[in-house]
């Protein structure tokens, strides 16, 4: 397959290549050049908050939520 570089420095990636690798708007790569004719592209995206618990989790100190006061106040009419 081949694929060519627009004005502004796009390359588009073919359909069956995008689907292969479930590849969707908004993924982020990485560019790096291998030598003089070869560059390499790697998807670096990963899901939302991935591993934020595991990060959480392994806080290194206890901490508790403090209680919240009651609101007893009534919402805006609009």
């Amino acid at each position: 397959m081949t694929t060519v570089l627009s004005q502004k420095g796009q390359i588009v990636l073919p359909v069956p290549i995008r689907q292969r690798l479930n590849l969707v708007a908004g993924d982020d790569f990485e560019v790096t050049i291998e030598d003089e004719e070869t560059i390499t592209l790697r998807r670096i995206s990963q899901p939302a908050n991935l591993g934020l618990v595991d990060w959480l989790l392994a806080c290194p100190s206890s901490f508790d939520v403090p209680p919240r006061d009651r609101d007893d106040s009534q919402p805006v009419r609009l």
